[in-house]
């Protein structure tokens, strides 16, 4: 793989940025590291490991230009790659004072910014004036983990101008990386955040006591009910069986490395929402997205049952045998 010269930044810190750093690293010789914490920089810089994430990854310090300042990184680089959880995207770009919307900015984020209830390419437009031709969209069906084991993986990588998508696919070519090309920059995020509540939905499921057969049955429902939201709310020719739309959700319900799925189980063997939320090392992307889903949907009107259910139990204490229950007198 030829190595390229072209800036890169990446902001945030979790195991997604880790695994996307170990990417980049493979065909660049510098990038940038937005990462808050100054004791998370000198661990790597000591230990050539991120402490709190994917901690078996080694990363080649020799190419990271590691910094706790937001404007520093992004005025090093002329790709900002954004990896920052939903729930804190917001907050984290309040320290951000330099204008960002001459460079490509590309989200690799699976969530909805909360209060907002933008998904993240169309908060970027809409706040920080980002030109949507240099705006490109990151999706799977991907988990960090995999890709920190170099386990082979299909990125998306969604843009309106197919050049720029061609040049973001190049910075993740790898031997165990294949990228997917899309100009459906909002149905693809739209799939990437409300797959996340039917993942919690298999978790619950998992956790109350279905098996594998009523699962099918909750997903292919899931399925259809995610084709009708997002037709509802962005209108053009797509093919919901392909990788960015079924494929997203069928890796993010099913995988034991799923934090949404895990989010679930937990709640379906009966913990409480509060207690779950406390002990999850990483965000649930879900449990915000189940919120910002249900708000759009109050205009939209979709039937969507499956995420009516998940939003019931997540923030207004249903129960969620009863609401299973019911459910499975309504799947088809």
């Amino acid at each position: 793989m030829v190595k390229t010269q072209t800036k890169v930044a990446v902001l945030g810190s979790g195991s997604w940025a880790t695994a996307l750093i170990k990417v980049l690293s493979s065909n660049n010789e510098s990038i940038a590291w937005y990462i808050r914490e100054r004791e998370i920089i000198d661990h790597i810089q000591k230990y050539n490991h991120n402490p709190r994430y994917l901690s078996s990854v080694n990363l080649d310090c020799s190419k990271l230009v590691m910094t706790t300042d937001i404007n520093m990184a992004a005025s090093l680089a002329d790709i900002l790659l954004f990896v920052i959880p939903s729930a804190y995207l917001k907050e984290s770009l309040e320290g951000l004072k330099i204008d960002i919307s001459g460079k490509l900015v590309c989200s690799a984020i699976k969530g909805i910014v909360p209060e907002d209830n933008l998904i993240v390419g169309d908060f970027f437009i809409n706040r920080l004036k980002v030109p949507e031709k240099r705006l490109v969209i990151i999706t799977g069906p991907s988990h960090s983990e995999e890709i920190a084991m170099e386990k082979l993986t299909y990125l998306t990588i969604g843009s309106p101008e197919q050049k720029t998508a061609e040049k973001i696919a190049r910075l993740f070519e790898t031997h165990y990386l294949k990228t997917i090309i899309s100009d459906d920059i909002r149905g693809t995020e739209y799939a990437a955040v409300i797959k996340n509540i039917y993942a919690i939905a298999a978790g619950m499921a998992d956790g109350i006591g279905y098996g594998d057969n009523f699962l099918a049955v909750l997903l292919s429902n899931a399925a259809n009910e995610m084709k009708r939201f997002i037709k509802a709310v962005y209108r053009t020719e797509r093919d919901f069986n392909s990788s960015p739309y079924l494929g997203d959700l069928l890796v993010t319900a099913y995988s034991k490395f799923s934090r949404n799925r895990m989010f679930g189980n937990m709640i379906g063997k009966g913990y409480s929402v509060k207690f779950t939320l406390m002990e999850m090392v990483m965000v649930a992307e879900g449990y915000y997205a189940s919120n910002c889903i249900n708000e759009i949907n109050r205009k939209l009107k979709v039937e969507i049952p499956i995420a009516d259910s998940v939003y019931r139990i997540l923030y207004q204490k249903a129960d969620p045998v009863s609401e299973f229950r019911n459910m499975t007198e309504i799947l088809k």
